[in-house]
């Protein structure tokens, strides 16, 4: 019989690849198949460790039996380390504090509530379909957040992380009205370029640079800047339009009123033209359909939620000899489970105020890591009038007021009702703001906003909810600040088992506030440990 073409390519492909690793031994090998599809390939590889699930069969070739694990906290990185160990068969049981599973990974919707530090209770009143990320709100398309969207079944969405529509508003800096974000820009990027052009025109780049290589710089920066041939800015249609071109007869009206190079570096407008060029802000950036939580949600459903106990607030973690005792309180009563192993993925700073027996280099170590505030209020609008009266969908607009960041939705474009983030601070604005009522953080969000937007602000608005994650009961931090990054001598004992505890947490990462920090040490940690049990 003949055989079939797949069972013939299969075929030869082995043979092939078992003639190149006789000839040129396996590196040759590993490479070939990089090439054919069949393994990552080099430039793969350096993007980021590999790491390998753990699987069922590992025990069978071992001769060993999968353990039972407490993990302490449901955020990402407890349900990770769960939902990976659960691959091979580990019997896994998540503890968190909290009444629902995420940690920071938050999102608002209409219905849900909270009761803050300071005894401030909000209850969200957003109409369907409208919601607010608290925590992370966007995926970079480099971090494994995206694979792990792939392999649940996540479905994602494009997020407008900048927007040439957007503005730029410097109270402090003397502006008295805001301006198109493509407008700052072609200025600043064309008065840089004059600049530059008449500084290699009078010489004072003739130690740096040689003479053709001069005139390939002019020759970039008259595209750069728009600076045509006389190498001198005058403003052109990167500004924008007054009228925008249409049919025949309306060429369109560029924007007039140019502002001197001293006007645009008073202004401090250029201070925000380098956030897009960061690795984990530059386009495009993603979010999942319908909210954040999306990711705990599927990550909960594939642990299992009989695995998962919310509510459960841990008091005590003792290490023993042959095992781990967590001691946690649910309900009123106090409960105690034995593990073999046990992850700790709560926030270091929750971690160190809870009883345990892992010593004090681990205590100083805890302590060493400092939590950060930030916060944001959601304003729902009965109208998305920004799209309809200021053509802006999606982006963030930056003001140098204490409001920071005002967020327009990558969703629901065209639909009858719309939220913005009417503030994302950090630092001292966030803890400003969090002292406040709910009450007082609407009236000076709005009243802020309004000097860019005008009325509609504040006549259009329907609803608001604000979340200040100092003040979140068990978490008190939206991440972390620790003092040579989380490989300095200090934080070592995190970085290894404290006998049978584990530590994990995005704040053991380079990517701390990203889920992708959480997901990388989560994978850590479950390498680590699973190879412990094998051997």
């Amino acid at each position: 019989m003949r055989p079939s073409p797949n069972t013939t390519t299969g075929t030869s492909r082995r043979n092939f690849l078992r003639q190149v690793g006789v000839t040129g031994g396996a590196g040759a090998m590993l490479a070939t198949m990089g090439a054919l599809g069949l393994a990552p390939t080099a430039e793969a590889a350096s993007r980021e460790p590999a790491f390998r699930a753990p699987r069922t069969g590992d025990f069978t070739l071992k001769g060993r039996t999968a353990a039972k694990v407490v993990i302490v906290g449901g955020g990402i990185a407890g349900l990770t380390t769960a939902y990976e160990l659960g691959k091979a068969g580990y019997d896994c049981t998540v503890l968190e504090a909290r009444d629902r599973t995420g940690g920071r990974n938050f999102t608002v919707r209409g219905g849900d509530s909270t009761t803050d530090l300071l005894g401030n209770r909000q209850t969200a009143r957003f109409t369907d379909g409208q919601y607010m990320n608290a925590g992370p709100a966007r995926i970079p398309q480099w971090m494994i957040t995206m694979d792990y969207c792939r392999e649940l079944g996540v479905p994602v969405e494009v997020f407008t992380n900048s927007n040439a529509s957007a503005y730029i508003y410097n109270e402090k800096a003397g502006m008295t009205s805001p301006v198109r974000y493509r407008t700052a820009k072609a200025d600043t990027y064309g008065y840089v370029s004059e600049l530059l052009a008449k500084a290699t025109g009078r010489g004072a780049l003739d130690a740096e640079l040689t003479a053709d290589d001069q005139q390939r710089l002019l020759e970039f920066l008259k595209s750069f800047g728009d600076i045509g041939s006389k190498l001198t800015y005058t403003g052109t249609e990167h500004r924008g339009y007054s009228i925008d071109p249409a049919a025949a007869g309306t060429p369109g009206v560029e924007l007039g009123d140019v502002p001197t190079v001293s006007e645009v570096l008073s202004s401090g407008v250029g201070r925000y033209f380098s956030f897009e060029f960061g690795y984990d802000q530059a386009m495009l950036m993603f979010q999942p359909v319908g909210g954040m939580d999306r990711i705990p949600a599927a990550l909960t459903r594939a642990v299992g939620p009989g695995r998962i106990r919310t509510g459960a607030v841990v008091q005590k973690i003792t290490d023993k000899a042959h095992g781990v005792s967590v001691t946690y309180e649910q309900h009123g009563r106090t409960r105690v489970i034995d593990a073999d192993y046990c992850v700790a993925a709560l926030p270091p700073h929750i971690l160190a105020k809870t009883a345990h027996n892992l010593g004090s280099a681990v205590q100083t170590a805890l302590e060493a890591v400092k939590p950060s505030s930030a916060g944001k209020i959601a304003l729902e609008y009965r109208s998305r009038w920004w799209e309809s009266d200021h053509r802006i969908y999606g982006g963030i607009t930056e003001t140098d007021m204490d409001l920071s960041h005002i967020w327009y939705p990558s969703y629901g474009f065209h639909g009858r009702r719309g939220t913005l983030i009417g503030y994302y601070n950090t630092g001292a604005n966030a803890d400003m703001y969090g002292n406040m009522t709910p009450a007082e953080r609407e009236k000076r969000a709005v009243a802020q906003g309004e000097k860019i937007h005008g009325a509609k602000y504040r006549t259009e608005l329907a609803s608001s909810f604000s979340h200040h994650w100092r003040q979140t009961p068990h978490l008190e931090g939206a991440w972390h600040s620790m003092a040579g990054g989380p490989d300095a001598p200090v934080f070592a004992p995190l970085n290894r088992a404290a006998g049978r505890v584990y530590f994990a947490g995005d704040y053991l990462s380079y990517a701390d506030a990203w889920q992708h920090g959480a997901f990388t040490s989560a994978r850590k940690v479950v390498t680590t440990l699973h190879e412990r049990v094998l051997t």
